[in-house]
């Protein structure tokens, strides 16, 4: 399957987890393309969690096909795996690192070169040059998210992988981070984000996909989301002040329910 020419960075067909009886991921498709930023939403246990770790690799699914950038990760597992960046959680870090080690260390793991003008203007582009020699460990939490997201795109991949990127960021960070993603799309890498923040969906996602009990309910534009589910009685019982919102149709597509 060569999706080299289709703009496709990542494609995911019939995706079936287990973990040991229990089937996590139902029968899941879905495709990310070149220059969009898709979002994967879903409560906590729905599957987002395993559909991701199933791309990167970490996870052997029980069937279906997943191609990064049109190398199937079974076959070409190290080309796909090239191809893809994956932001890390802080706590992957050594905290006693600064912050120019960290980035020289995964510079040498990805085999791209960092001479230090290189890295002087990474570190410029993230507003850390005054930080350099800044251990991890003391940074903020929105500067350690600029740290992680250099690592994740260190090596120019096709498809970036965030998994919550904004969680427990202020409003200025989580902008800021917002404005990053939009420049990588406009640079044409595919971003596959997974999210608990629908109004963070709402304002820079392309298109989502909504995923619930392990099956995807819905995949569409935000904002025709909203239009296609603005009549449901469950989506105008969710909403809030009379406008209706991503956060109302996925309360009314996925109900009110609490997941532990």
């Amino acid at each position: 399957m060569d999706n080299h020419n289709h703009g496709i960075v990542l494609q995911v067909e019939s995706l079936n987890i287990y973990y040991g009886t229990l089937q996590a991921v139902k029968n899941v498709s879905f495709e990310v393309r070149r220059g969009e930023i898709f979002g994967l939403l879903g409560p906590n246990g729905a599957g987002k969690t395993s559909t991701l770790a199933a791309v990167e690799g970490l996870l052997e699914p029980k069937s279906g096909n997943i191609c990064v950038a049109g190398y199937d990760i079974h076959e070409k597992k190290r080309y796909a795996r090239a191809s893809m960046g994956v932001q890390l959680q802080a706590t992957s870090f050594q905290p006693e690192l600064t912050v120019s080690e960290i980035i020289m260390l995964y510079a040498g793991v990805y085999g791209v070169e960092m001479p230090r003008e290189k890295l002087e203007s990474i570190l410029k582009g993230i507003e850390l040059n005054h930080a350099a020699s800044k251990r991890f460990g003391e940074l903020s939490g929105g500067q350690q998210q600029r740290v992680s997201l250099v690592i994740a795109m260190i090596h120019n991949p096709q498809l970036v992988l965030l998994d919550e990127p904004t969680t427990g960021l202020d409003p200025q960070s989580r902008r800021q981070l917002w404005s990053r993603m939009e420049a990588m799309r406009a640079n044409g890498h595919g971003i596959l984000v997974t999210t608990h923040s629908m109004e963070e969906a709402e304002a820079v996602c392309d298109r989502v996909a909504i995923i619930d009990h392990g099956q995807i309910i819905a995949t569409d534009e935000p904002q025709r989301l909203i239009d296609l589910h603005r009549n449901v009685p469950a989506v105008i019982e969710a909403s809030r002040k009379g406008k209706i919102t991503l956060e109302d149709v996925f309360i009314g597509l996925t109900g009110t329910d609490i997941r532990s």
